[in-house]
């Protein structure tokens, strides 16, 4: 671990309380922007900028960078490059751009499925690569064999893909866990039509009550015994263990 000034330190400290976490390992930084897929001339939004390691790389390799930084100790001393818009404030509350954009990130653990959110909701948003704790992104991308519920809701709409890990040693402070690489890709063709998707949702969420202790059961319970008898549906298997494809084909079987 890397010997810090007591100025750092000090930011240091200030940034485990937002809940991030500097990475400085070079090696890693460029796995991110690798991992990103983002190309020359692409707009990059970055949450969480911190001291700018992420937000340089990434301006070498797009077009133009909106970095957002909450604060302000570390957005005062921010490097300037022309590339780099740095935004002083709070990403959650930025109005997405009218442009495609990709965002890219290293953010606080603790505001992790909010900034999700964010992009999902992003209507111009092209690609989402976050550094997440490990955890977390083996678990909405499907990795530990469950699925969340804001996994499978998105689905038609977005892909969620597991990327690289990265070791906690990497970081200053260091964090208590590994961290990886999570992706989500907006389908260029969503698997279903847009007039569909609130009603795909109400059949997700009536699949999460988990009514019966199994989604065949709440199925059941909500459609009758005729028209799931012949699911091709584990009766025993939980929601979560449910995959997101098998769950826009029962929702094309019973709701359509």
């Amino acid at each position: 671990m890397p010997v810090l000034s007591p100025r750092t330190a000090h930011v240091a400290r200030r940034r485990l309380t937002l809940s991030q976490n500097f990475l400085h390992h070079a090696p890693s930084i460029r796995t991110i922007v690798h991992a990103s897929g983002v190309r020359p001339g692409a707009l990059v939004v970055e949450p969480g900028a911190g001291e700018g390691r992420l937000s340089r790389a990434l301006a070498a390799t797009a077009g133009r960078v909106i970095a957002y930084e909450i604060d302000r100790t570390l957005a005062d001393r921010f490097p300037d490059h022309p590339r780099i818009r740095l935004v002083q404030g709070d990403f959650l509350r930025a109005t997405p751009p009218r442009e495609p954009f990709a965002v890219v990130g290293n953010i606080p653990y603790s505001r992790t499925t909010d900034i999700v959110r964010w992009c999902l909701a992003a209507p111009r948003l092209t690609s989402a690569t976050l550094l997440t704790q490990l955890e977390y992104a083996r678990k909405r991308t499907g990795d530990f064999g469950s699925w969340p519920l804001l996994t499978v809701r998105s689905w038609p709409g977005h892909a969620w893909r597991l990327g690289p890990r990265i070791h906690r040693r990497h970081f200053v402070p260091v964090p208590r866990t590994d961290s990886a690489v999570l992706h989500l890709d907006r389908r260029d063709r969503p698997l279903l039509p847009a007039a569909e998707l609130e009603a795909y949702g109400a059949f997700v969420d009536l699949g999460f009550t988990g009514r019966g202790g199994s989604l065949h059961a709440t199925l059941t319970h909500h459609y009758g015994r005729r028209r799931t008898r012949a699911l091709d549906l584990d009766r025993a298997l939980p929601c979560g263990r449910v995959p997101p494809e098998l769950w826009l084909r029962l929702y094309r079987e019973l709701a359509r």
